[in-house]
């Protein structure tokens, strides 16, 4: 019997839906397959591309080298060490390769010598040991004790073999100088980042400013590994190497770094000062060559207890520091005449709001009775400025000029966080507070960039402090730091004016000038003192204790040409003791010495004088004349019988000296031209009674030349430029 439906004519016969369900299925698996290649799907709590990655391939970061910090001699001040942490194993399960016990079994020694070591209290690590034990911890670390140690450390304790010690490496970043311009510099935290691999990141200073260029670009190494996690050999591996962070030179000299650390923290031991600052930059470049502050801090610890760096994040009312850029307002107007009386003490000013009265009064209180402008500088006269801001500028030309120098605004010093400070006011008794200093706010390092004018005939320039960045990974240059001109805010005369008051601040022959103590023989330090009262604002007056005072000083030096510029500063200290003058006074001496200043000023051979009594006066004229030395010689006589300098002094070509003979009646010598100090020299060796008027150069003397003097010499003094 025949089967239908299963043959016919030698065929099999397929239904067309099979033939359609079979293409269907196709499509679907293909379609599957695609999805499984492209998509990257959930396995487990990963996805595909994940799981097989981590079943075949390990991918490790490569961690960058943090760049160094150096000064401008290649000094380091800040750079990355090895650092290791302390493990201490406690499971009595812990054993090694062979076998053998690999735990701590005696607390009581292993605690003993490292405690010795590690210079901590052996109680203490002893307890830490006792507890992780008992609490049946497998390891345990000791602590801030146990941690941050330096490769010295690390092989002291391995070299005691203490059975259940190891330790892990880290990397960490180090400060060999300690509280050594640590503000400057900042300090950095280790942070993660989304992938955990941990960063050392900067937090303050160079450190935080500059942070993309020293942190650099971690790298990756990707490779094959086995089904135990390890590395196949020969196996293929794709490395992108990292980019190392830059290295930052600072325009810092340690060693001039070093002179201003060790007069600041003297001055804040002396003073117990709430804080205590002072700032070297380079007159010429607006370079910084040394900044320190208290309460200064150990990077290495993070031991601060403030966060604001005095340089260019505290703003302050300055005090009579101003007076330079007051006097340099009225003086660049053309309107001043440093030869006008006014009469100090006090000054009365009806309010501009209502009809009540507010005075004001110079530092002494009563004043000085009638005096000139030029005299009000040196004596620090606060009514002084009062009526220059009245008489020849006012308030609004006052304040232009204060924005023009630089006040009120951030000067982008290269520090976080740098405060703008303020010079607003409305009426004219603020805009005469202003003119001395209080009632306005303005930083340290806005006064550094206005007194770079003083030393390069009215060019202002940004102060800065990095010297240069380099790619560690090439050694190429990526920045240079140089001079940058901010712009022109005075006139070359208005500068040499300001030179002559600054000078006659500190090198004047009045006692009473503020600056007086600042004066040294042999130098040339020209500046201006600053006192301003502090605001309380708690209870919304100024403190009125004996040293409530913040206490100032702007300076450079050598006077007639400056190189340095200094500014000093400090807050309450304990009493009324002029704290700033003696670190001023050593700061100048160090550099002048460091720096060869006096010599690079003359830039000719140094000369030691002889003694020269009883010698010819012909022979001693001729003498120094041939060391190209301006010589007088009062008198007429064939031998010396006294001189100036006296033996052994250096001088340098074009310096004066002046020879007494044997045959000296007095005559009056032509001091027209000559400086005040070299008139004063002469007038002293001459043995007769003088008096001077002004400062700067001689240009009329009481006693014409060559006639015989009978009385007082009176001679009148002004800036040369106006000669």
């Amino acid at each position: 019997m025949k089967k239908k439906g299963l043959r016919k004519s030698g065929r099999f016969h397929v239904s067309n839906l099979v033939i359609v369900g079979t293409f269907l299925l196709f499509l679907v698996l293909i379609g599957r397959l695609c999805y499984l290649c492209i998509a990257d799907y959930k396995v487990g709590d990963s996805t595909i591309t994940a799981f097989i990655k981590n079943r075949n391939t390990k991918e490790e970061v490569i961690m960058p080298v943090r760049g160094t910090i150096y000064d401008i001699s290649g000094n380091i001040l800040a750079n990355d060490v090895a650092s290791y942490t302390i493990i201490a194993y406690l499971s009595d399960k812990r054993v090694d390769a062979n076998g053998n016990k690999s735990y701590i079994e005696d607390i009581d020694k292993t605690a003993r010598e490292l405690a010795g070591v590690l210079e901590a209290p052996e109680e203490e690590l002893k307890d830490i040991l006792e507890r992780g034990k008992e609490s049946g911890k497998y390891q345990v670390e000791l602590g801030n004790y146990g941690k941050g140690l330096t490769e010295l450390t690390k092989d002291a304790i391995a070299k005691l073999n203490l059975q259940g010690i190891d330790f892990e490496k880290d990397v960490k970043r180090y400060y060999p100088n300690g509280d050594f311009a640590s503000y400057l510099l900042g300090y950095t935290v280790t942070k993660e980042d989304e992938d955990k691999n941990p960063w050392i990141t900067g937090e303050m200073g160079i450190e935080e400013y500059y942070d993309k260029e020293l942190k650099g670009k971690a790298g990756y190494i990707t490779y094959e590994k086995d089904k135990y996690g390890y590395r196949i050999a020969n196996g293929r591996e794709y490395v992108s190497p990292s980019d190392n962070g830059s290295d930052i030179y600072l325009t810092i000299d340690n060693n001039i770094e070093l002179f201003t650390h060790d007069v600041v923290k003297k001055a804040q031991e002396d003073s117990e000062a709430e804080w205590v600052l002072l700032v070297v930059a380079d007159a010429k470049t607006g370079a910084i060559l040394g900044y320190s502050s208290t309460p200064s801090f150990d990077p290495n610890l993070r031991d601060m207890t403030s966060y604001i760096d005095p340089l260019s994040g505290l703003s302050y009312e300055p005090g009579s520091t101003m007076k330079i850029f007051s006097y340099m307002c009225a003086v660049d107007s053309g309107k001043y005449d440093g030869s006008t009386t006014y009469e100090s003490g006090t000054k009365t000013y009806t309010s501009e709001i209502d009809d009540s009265t507010v005075t004001i009064s110079d530092w002494n209180k009563e004043g000085w009775g009638e005096m000139t402008y030029d005299k009000g500088f040196a004596l620090s006269s606060n009514i002084a400025v009062a009526n220059i801001v009245e008489n020849v500028i006012n308030k609004d030309e006052l304040k232009a000029c204060y924005e023009k120098y630089g006040f009120g605004k951030k000067t982008g010093f290269t520090l976080e966080r740098e405060e703008a400070g303020s010079i607003d006011y409305r009426y004219q008794i603020e805009a005469a507070t202003a003119g001395y200093g209080q009632g306005i706010m303005t930083t340290p390092i806005q006064h550094i960039q206005a007194l770079t004018a003083i030393a390069n005939d009215g060019v202002m320039l940004k102060p800065y402090v990095v010297d240069k960045i380099v790619d560690t990974d090439n050694g190429k240059t990526t920045y240079q730091g140089k001079r940058r001109e901010v712009g022109t805010i005075a006139s070359k005369e208005t500068i040499g004016k300001m030179k002559s008051l600054m000078a006659s601040v500190i090198n004047g022959d009045n006692t009473n000038s503020t600056g007086y103590s600042y004066h040294m023989d042999g130098y040339s330090l020209i500046g201006k003192t600053g006192t301003a009262q502090i605001f309380d604002y708690t209870k919304g007056e100024y403190m009125t204790g004996e040293s409530d005072y913040i206490y100032s000083f702007s300076g450079l030096f050598p006077g007639d040409d400056p190189e340095i510029i200094v500014y000093a500063a400090l807050r309450r200290p304990k009493d009324t003791t002029n704290y700033i003058s003696p670190m001023i006074r050593e700061i100048e001496k160090n550099i002048t010495k460091y720096l060869n200043i006096a010599d690079k000023a003359h830039e000719k051979e140094a000369y030691v004088l002889d003694s020269f009594y009883n010698k010819s006066s012909a022979y001693v004229k001729d003498t120094l004349q041939s060391h190209n030395i301006r010589t007088i010689v009062l008198g007429d006589g064939n031998k010396i019988v006294d001189q100036y300098p006296s033996p052994k002094n250096v001088i340098y070509e074009d310096d004066l000296v002046v020879l007494k003979s044997n045959n000296y009646n007095k005559e009056m010598v032509d001091l027209t031209g000559y400086s005040k100090k070299e008139a004063i020299n002469i007038l002293k060796l001459m043995g007769v009674d003088y008096k001077t008027e002004g400062t700067g150069y001689v240009f009329e003397q009481s006693v014409p030349a060559y006639s015989k003097v009978s009385g007082e010499v009176v001679i009148k003094l002004r800036e040369k430029y106006l000669e």
